[in-house]
């Protein structure tokens, strides 16, 4: 369906909705066809790759990474350092 700009700013959620539906919709500005309604979903195709357990092996964590000792410690970082000024 090709429509001229002044319809679809009067009838935008019916035209969303055909485009959802799978219906090609063309917008056209002065007779020419301007811009084309598609769903998100058809403009990006491509799925997202699953990156579970992408960091095995480059990432390490301290076995003690939240003790106590470097709780206080960290704290006392905070609490000891001068102000930029």
């Amino acid at each position: 369906m090709e429509v001229n700009i002044h319809h679809a700013k009067t009838h935008l959620s019916k035209l969303i909705s055909a485009a959802e539906s799978g219906e090609e919709v063309i917008i056209a500005r002065n007779g020419a066809p301007a811009v084309k309604l598609v769903p998100v979903h058809a403009a990006t195709k491509r799925p997202r790759k699953q990156m579970w357990g992408a960091g095995i092996g480059k990432i390490w964590i301290a076995s003690d990474f939240d003790s106590k000792g470097t709780n206080d410690e960290i704290a006392d970082l905070f609490e000891n350092t001068k102000d930029f000024e």
